[in-house]
């Protein structure tokens, strides 16, 4: 059974133009693009798609780097997506990722790692419905 999932291209990447590398990725490893748009989040919107880190030291500045320059919000299906789609975009931290994923490839750091990907099938439908209500 299809699954669905959100991956967003986060500022650094969008800025250093790896939008397009990411994609073949996406679709190489099997994923069919449902939906995607490209969009400036404001401070409130990415306040919001990060609420469950209110409270944590490190928001503000995730706050600041989402809202700086447009990210490009991407719904994806496929059979085990979401798990497919966390193995293809590695770790959080780039240094701990596994060679040949995309936050290995194409990450700056912990803070500008390139991309989020759904972490549950129930947060993918939330974060999907943020960005494709």
């Amino acid at each position: 059974m299809k699954q669905q999932t959100l991956l967003m291209i986060k500022p650094d990447a969008v800025q250093r133009n790896f939008i397009g590398r990411i994609i073949e990725r996406l679709e190489t490893a099997g994923f069919q693009i449902v939906q995607m748009k490209m969009v400036h989040l404001t401070v409130a919107r990415a306040r919001e798609f990060y609420e469950v880190h209110e409270g944590k030291p490190f928001l503000e500045e995730l706050v600041a780097f989402m809202s700086s320059s447009p990210i490009v919000a991407i719904a994806l299906e496929k059979e085990n997506a979401v798990a497919d789609l966390r193995e293809l975009v590695g770790a959080t931290n780039p240094a701990e990722a596994a060679c040949g994923t995309i936050r290995q490839c194409f990450a700056i750091d912990m803070g500008k790692n390139s991309v989020h990907a759904s972490d549950s099938p129930e947060n993918a439908a939330v974060e999907i419905r943020f960005h494709f209500a």
